[in-house]
């Protein structure tokens, strides 16, 4: 039986402030990693939901809209009128990296509740996709692991994204103290090479996915490429060459471009990944994240499916 959606995203959808080359001026883009990879998702053809929180005013609106020109399904019933939509302003360095600082005390990405949407679409997915950035506060943090379980328990393929802020958890500790409740229903995780931390070091990976019973372990190794842990094995897959204008948003169009890749070649549960089926996704999303490197701002540099076939044929 088809599901109603192949992938849902949760967590945060904010304004990325992106720079202009006149200094402290900024072009306002629509970001947060699971709303890029909600419009990663749908941009390969797939049916995409999104569920987060956004604010009810005109960042909010224009962020709903976004996801709608996008034809992402949003799953929130409302707009939150007891904060402002997340704003995050981004730094941009001579090699196409950044950093943040984010516009949240609070944002209405933590605000979300299990009444503002309907449980049902969780348990309707092939993948429910997640992050942490969302999880640093009440109500959200509750009311996202409760989804994961929920939709675990439904049978989907449970994704999450570390994707550590150390300027809004302060920590490493803090944030770990928190995804080690999650772990247990995680089937694949993705980390950067900067977060080994979380899984105790690249030697400790193996364990580690032992440990919490993880399928696969995906490490973004930045231009280098992307790497992978399965089935007591490891891999690495190059990058495609281009020249890095905006590293916005390059991560999430990797991430959606390999779960994209996934469904694409009819994984339905953990039980149909194999290595070869990993390698092909990563191929794919690295294809994805390297075509979104090359454009200014997150989901605006987004590719579409014909796109990365394109890029790949070359």
């Amino acid at each position: 039986m088809s599901k109603l959606y192949d992938i849902i995203s949760a967590g945060e959808m904010l304004i990325d402030f992106t720079p202009c080359k006149e200094a402290y001026t900024y072009t306002a883009n629509p970001g947060g990693a699971p709303a890029n990879v909600a419009v990663c998702v749908s941009r390969n053809g797939l049916k995409a939901g999104f569920l987060g929180m956004l604010g009810n005013d005109d960042f909010g609106k224009r962020l709903q809209a976004t996801l709608i020109e996008n034809k992402v399904k949003p799953l929130c019933n409302k707009l939150t009128d007891d904060a402002v939509t997340t704003m995050a302003f981004v730094t941009l360095y001579d090699n196409g990296e950044r950093s943040f600082t984010f516009t949240r005390k609070p944002g209405a990405d933590i605000l979300i509740k299990p009444d503002d949407f309907n449980m049902r679409d969780v348990e309707n997915c092939t993948i429910f996709n997640a992050g942490s950035f969302s999880l640093t506060h009440e109500p959200a943090r509750s009311t996202y692991i409760e989804a994961i379980k929920k939709a675990s328990k439904a049978g989907a393929i449970i994704s999450f994204d570390i994707n550590y802020r150390d300027a809004v958890w302060h920590s490493e500790a803090n944030c770990l103290k928190v995804i080690e409740e999650i772990l247990p229903y995680v089937d694949l995780l993705k980390i950067s090479d900067e977060e080994l931390f979380f899984v105790g070091g690249e030697k400790n990976i193996d364990s580690f996915m032992d440990e919490y019973k993880i399928t696969a372990v995906i490490e973004t190794l930045g231009s280098k490429g992307s790497k992978y842990y399965y089935n007591g094995k490891s891999g690495v897959l190059e990058s495609m060459k281009v020249k890095a204008v905006d590293a916005t948003g390059a991560g999430d169009a990797f991430w959606g471009g390999f779960l994209s890749n996934l469904v694409m070649q009819k994984v339905t549960s953990v039980a149909d990944i194999n290595e070869v089926i990993i390698e092909a996704a990563l191929k794919y999303g690295n294809t994805s994240g390297g075509l979104c490197v090359t454009k200014m701002g997150g989901i605006p540099g987004i590719p579409t499916k014909e796109d990365i076939y394109s890029a790949m044929l070359k």
